[in-house]
């Protein structure tokens, strides 16, 4: 077997789909059957995996760090708006794709910035880009409302069947769709050649470029592409709750993006939906105990998982399991978490 022959086969390997993932998407469903009034967390949580998601691909694939994701997201969140509110485009499906395919071109056009530099000028210029975003926003008042945002979205229904509904459940399922199909168009791409050389870019740019790697042009590709995705994030969260505003833009957003890929992890596709779960119930959960200070608890939450090491939580939440394996199977211990390409 020649050494092209051997890396076609670990792909190939790496590709298939394990028992895990299918458990998570099942568990996932499930959800809609085991909490029929929680609806609405629920589609805020779709929406932030699928935006983490696309954190994810350029940050934990690529290498390439952004404190400026929101603009993205916000283009998105306002061309669904814009495009709904005019009537330019009533079917959500098909403003779904446009407010996308905007976002992306957005995206293509700053690409040329934010690969130039290391990380420390990335920062700044995806931080700037975010923040001009939101001031062109906010001197174009009469288009996009201003500080008040856009007023009088109404969606009209998904294919001309599906009506939105004030519990959230044709939103929740519209995303959840909409996540999966764009999560398996993901997980193609980061096993492929080109996820692949995506990778060698993120460990060591200057070897990648040696054996023929086009650095830039995968670096433009993959934020492109991530520009879709975020603007496609973006244009769920206006159309499953009619609302468009300045907030889409803020830092704030992109930093709750960040914690969200610390909490679960960069490069690995999961990384991104279990940080979302588990950033929206931590948030609920010590906004119920504490509502002024519960920045305070998530804080406390990211200090912990550095100072232990991710890895070394792992180990200690599966202690239990592997214990009942090794004492009711008999034999050894098989459960694991993988730690780039599987939940």
């Amino acid at each position: 077997m020649t050494a092209q022959d051997d890396v076609g086969y670990h792909a190939r390997q790496h590709a298939r789909w394990r028992l895990s993932e299918v458990a998570f998407w099942i568990l996932v469903l499930s959800c809609a059957l085991l909490f029929p009034s929680r609806y609405l967390i629920m589609t805020d949580i779709l929406r932030l995996g699928l935006f983490a998601l696309s954190l994810d691909l350029i940050l934990g694939y690529a290498g390439v760090v952004s404190l400026g994701h929101a603009a993205f997201f916000g283009v998105g969140a306002y061309s669904a708006g814009l495009l709904a509110l005019h009537g330019i485009i009533p079917e959500p499906v098909l403003a779904l794709l446009a407010a996308g395919l905007i976002a992306t071109v957005v995206g293509f056009l700053t690409s040329f910035l934010v690969i130039r530099g290391v990380d420390l000028t990335r920062l700044m210029v995806t931080l700037g880009i975010a923040l001009l975003l939101e001031a062109l926003a906010e001197r174009f008042s009469n288009i996009t409302g201003g500080s008040d945002g856009l007023q009088g979205i109404e969606m009209q229904p998904i294919l001309g069947l599906f009506a939105f509904d004030m519990f959230g459940k044709v939103g929740f399922f519209y995303c959840l769709i909409v996540l999966f199909i764009l999560f398996l168009l993901a997980r193609r791409i980061v096993h492929s050649p080109f996820g692949l050389s995506l990778r060698a870019i993120r460990n060591n740019p200057l070897r990648a470029a040696a054996i023929g790697i086009p650095v830039n042009r995968r670096l433009i590709a993959v934020y492109t592409l991530s520009a879709f995705y975020a603007g496609i994030a973006g244009a769920l969260f206006t159309q499953t709750t009619a609302l468009a505003s300045l907030d889409v833009f803020s830092f704030e957003k992109s930093a709750d993006l960040m914690l969200v890929l610390v909490i679960g992890g960069t490069g690995y596709l999961y990384g991104g939906l279990i940080g979302a779960v588990i950033f929206k119930m931590l948030q609920e959960v010590f906004q119920t105990i504490t509502p002024q200070y519960w920045l305070f608890w998530i804080g406390l939450v990211l200090v912990v998982i550095v100072l232990v090491g991710r890895a070394r939580m792992h180990r200690w939440a599966l202690w239990l399991p592997n214990l009942v394996i090794r004492r009711f199977a008999g034999r050894k211990a098989v459960v694991a978490v993988p730690e780039r390409d599987g939940p």
